[in-house]
C-alpha cells in the first residue's frame, strides 16, 4: 500500500452496502487500487446451528441464510438430506417445489432490480415501485400455500408441508399472464437508457477465464460467457422434464449481467408455465412415516403407531450415517450444502456454500482501475445478501 493512496471505509453506514458489509477501498485520487471486504458483522453461524439441530428442524433456519431466496434454500437443503436418506420425492411434490422455486428467482431478481436501480441512481427511480408491485403478487401467492412471506419453512424433507389450495393456480395463472409484460416495461425504462448505458457498460469487466479461477457462479458466471446451469447440467426435482434457455451474455460486465437476469426472469415463467400445464396428481410428500408423520386426520390409532409417531415428532428421524453434497442453481449462483452424517438425529457436520458468500470475491478484481461511484454498481452487479455472506 502507496503512502500516497488514500485508504477509506465505505460501509456499513453506506446504504449501497445494505447495513453490514464494510469496504476498504485504496484510492489514487478517485481511482480505485484495491477493494478488500471485510465480514462479520451478522454473526449468524447457520453451519454450526445446524450441526445442533434435528434434520426436520434446520430447514426454518435455511430462510433466514439468503432471505430473499428462502424456498430455493429449504430446496437445497431438503435435497441434500433426502439424498442421504434415498427417499423418492412423489412427482406432484417435485413439481409444485419447481413452482416455488422458480417464483422465487423471479420475486429475487426483481427485489435485486429495484435496488440495483437505486444504488446507481437517476436511471428509474420509479422502477422500485412497480417491481415491488410484482414482487408482492409472488409473496401472496406463498402466503396461500404457507401462511408467510419471507422465511416461508414450506419445503419439508420428502416434499412440501402442505398441498396448494384452490385458489393458488387461478392466482398463478393471473400472474403468468401479466407478468411479461411488465418485464418488457422495465427493460423499456432501462436497457436503452443512456445513464443506465453509461453507469454499466464496461464496468465491472470479468473475462471468462477470471470468472472460472475464483470459482464464480450464477449470473455472475454466466455474464462472462460460461454456459453453466445446475438444473440443465446437473438436475434435480425434475428439471430434465423441463424446457428452457440459459441466458448467457459474453461482454463479463455489469450491463451483460443485468441482460442475463433479466431473460433469466423469462425463462422462470416458461418453466413455471410448463409445471402447471403438466402438474400430476397425487401425494404432496412421501408416504414414508419414518420421516414424515401423518396428518391427525389419518394417524393410525393403535398404541405402536402413537408411540412411533410421538418419538419422530419430539426427538427426529435418524440419517444414515454417510456424507452427501446438493447443490442448486439458486437466483445468485450455486447454492449447495454438504452434511456429514453420523447416523443419528442431527448433522456430525453441515457446510453451506453460499453464492453470495462465494461471488463477493470478485469485488476487488471488478473494481481496480475503475472510479469510486463503480464499487457502488459492482456491488449491485453481484447481487448479495449479507446474511448468506457472514459465516
Amino acid at each position: 500500500m502507496s503512502l500516497e493512496h488514500m485508504v477509506i471505509n465505505l460501509g456499513p453506514h453506506h446504504p449501497s452496502t445494505h447495513g453490514v458489509l464494510r469496504l476498504v477501498v485504496e484510492l489514487d485520487g478517485e481511482t480505485v487500487v484495491n477493494v478488500d471486504a471485510d465480514l462479520g458483522y451478522l454473526h449468524s453461524g447457520f453451519e454450526k446451528t445446524g450441526e445442533n439441530k434435528r434434520y426436520k428442524d434446520f430447514v426454518y433456519y435455511t430462510d433466514r441464510m439468503d432471505y430473499l431466496t428462502a424456498m430455493s434454500n429449504n430446496l437445497g437443503y431438503c435435497l441434500a438430506v433426502e439424498k442421504l436418506l434415498g427417499v423418492e420425492i412423489p412427482p406432484r411434490a417435485q413439481a409444485l417445489r419447481v413452482i416455488m422455486a422458480e417464483l422465487q428467482r423471479i420475486a429475487s431478481h426483481l427485489f435485486w432490480l429495484s435496488t440495483h436501480v437505486l444504488d446507481v441512481s437517476g436511471t428509474g427511480m420509479s422502477l422500485l415501485m412497480y417491481a415491488t408491485r410484482e414482487r408482492e403478487r409472488i409473496l401472496d401467492l406463498f402466503e396461500m400455500v404457507c401462511g408467510a412471506r419471507l422465511t416461508v419453512g414450506y419445503m419439508r424433507i420428502g416434499g412440501v408441508s402442505r398441498d396448494i389450495p384452490p385458489a393458488f393456480l387461478p392466482h398463478l395463472e393471473e400472474f403468468l399472464k401479466i407478468m411479461p409484460e411488465q418485464i418488457d416495461d422495465y427493460e423499456r425504462m432501462l436497457t436503452h437508457g443512456p445513464l443506465w448505458s453509461e453507469r454499466l457498460i464496461g464496468i465491472g469487466k470479468i473475462t471468462r477465464e477470471e470468472a472460472l479461477d475464483m470459482g464464480l457462479t450464477g449470473p455472475m458466471l454466466r455474464g462472462s460467457g460460461v454456459d453453466w446451469d445446475l438444473r440443465r447440467d446437473a438436475p434435480y426435482s425434475g428439471y430434465e422434464n423441463y424446457d428452457f434457455k440459459v441466458p448467457v451474455a459474453n461482454e463479463g460486465d455489469c450491463y451483460a449481467r443485468y441482460l442475463v437476469r433479466m431473460e433469466e426472469m423469462r425463462q422462470s415463467l416458461r418453466i413455471i408455465r410448463q409445471a402447471v400445464d403438466n402438474l400430476p396428481d397425487g401425494p404432496y410428500r412421501a408416504e414414508d412415516r419414518k420421516i414424515t408423520p401423518p396428518p391427525r386426520a389419518e394417524l393410525d390409532i393403535s398404541m405402536e403407531a402413537l408411540i412411533h409417531h410421538f418419538k419422530l415428532m419430539t426427538e427426529g428421524f435418524h440419517v444414515p450415517p454417510g456424507m452427501a453434497y446438493q447443490g442448486i442453481e439458486s437466483s445468485k449462483g450455486e447454492l449447495g450444502f454438504f452434511i456429514y452424517s453420523d447416523g443419528t438425529a442431527r448433522p456430525y457436520r453441515l457446510h453451506v456454500r453460499g453464492p453470495s458468500f462465494n461471488n463477493l470475491y470478485a469485488i476487488s478484481k471488478m473494481s481496480k482501475g475503475h472510479m469510486l461511484s463503480d464499487v457502488i454498481t459492482n456491488i449491485g452487479s453481484i447481487d448479495i445478501v449479507l446474511g448468506e455472506v457472514d459465516r
